[in-house]
């Protein structure tokens, strides 16, 4: 039982529900357009989850290895600085999730697409070879992209557009505009959500000498790009419920607008950066709420 608890801790649980934002989304698009398929979402699901988990214990060997992960960091302490896992089996559970990632991918692939979609099989493999990449990459190596101010750029790309757009494609084999509004609003929540993160590591970060764009940026011009990521997703999403309007109804997730303005209020009378910490985990579930009422809403 202790073994499972450390292990549950390393793979950073709570940062599960975000990752899935954007098939919830494309879900249930895909249900509003007629061509949803309940193995293929299961199967998105579990690949995406399978990701998220390579991401996060990729993330606490890269840090841990860098020495990143130290007492001056704000936050939950990781598994390697805890020393609860060692460099050792932190390396073999990667290697281990990486298999279970390409099986998933497979399955996912295969039931989505079989023999009569070969083009689009293969571009979801390279994709899907790029998303385990980019897993790893973030923080392992000498050359990880977390530490060159281009975290945010991934998680645009893979949190928002490879998210709400692949996963679409998946169900309905074509790209539909009704997607992309949705995509690049997710996409700009998560990139929120990562840059409250580096807004909060900021002074341990420059310690450690890992560059995120919150370190080139500086406090002050970080918190000016936090409010442009959820203001500008907040535009969106409203410019999508108003084209593509047939009830109240559809308007559902306005309520998640809520959450997000009290949020930027209080990330602007925040001095200390260990106060974005309880912010973060808001700002993640209001995502996740906002994509869920947002799919829903549309069903209605």
């Amino acid at each position: 039982m202790k073994d499972l608890k450390k292990w549950l801790s390393a793979m950073r649980l709570r940062t599960l529900p975000l990752s899935i934002s954007g098939i919830i989304v494309a879900a249930c698009l895909a249900k509003y357009n007629g061509v949803f398929d309940y193995i293929i979402f299961v199967f998105a699901i579990l690949t995406t989850l399978s990701y998220q988990i390579l991401s996060n214990l990729a993330n606490d060997y890269g840090d841990g290895v860098k020495g990143t992960d130290n007492d001056q960091r704000i936050g939950p302490v990781r598994a390697l600085q805890s020393g609860a896992i060692t460099k050792q089996q932190m390396f073999n559970a990667i290697k281990i999730n990486i298999l279970i990632s390409i099986a998933l991918t497979i399955g996912l692939i295969f039931f989505s697409f079989k023999a009569q979609h070969l083009l689009l099989a293969f571009v979801f493999f390279i994709l899907a070879s790029l998303s385990i990449y980019a897993a790893i990459k973030y923080t392992v190596g000498n050359n990880a992209y977390g530490y060159k101010g281009k975290g945010d750029v991934f998680v645009f790309v893979f949190f928002g557009l490879v998210s709400v757009l692949g996963c679409y494609v998946l169900f309905a084999k074509q790209i539909d505009y009704i997607v992309i509004l949705p995509a690049i609003a997710i996409g700009l929540l998560s990139t929120a959500v990562l840059n409250l993160n580096n807004m909060r590591d900021i002074v341990s970060d420059v310690t450690a000498n890992k560059i995120t764009l919150a370190v080139k940026l500086g406090a002050v011009k970080a918190k000016k790009y936090h409010y442009v990521l959820i203001i500008t997703a907040i535009v969106l999403s409203a410019l999508f419920g108003v084209l593509y309007y047939k009830s109240p109804f559809n308007l559902i997730y306005f309520i998640a607008y809520i959450p997000l303005l009290l949020h930027l209020k209080t990330v602007k009378s925040v001095t200390n950066p260990k106060d974005f910490d309880p912010e973060l985990k808001k700002l993640a579930l209001t995502t996740v709420l906002l994509s869920l009422l947002l799919g829903i809403g549309q069903l209605l």
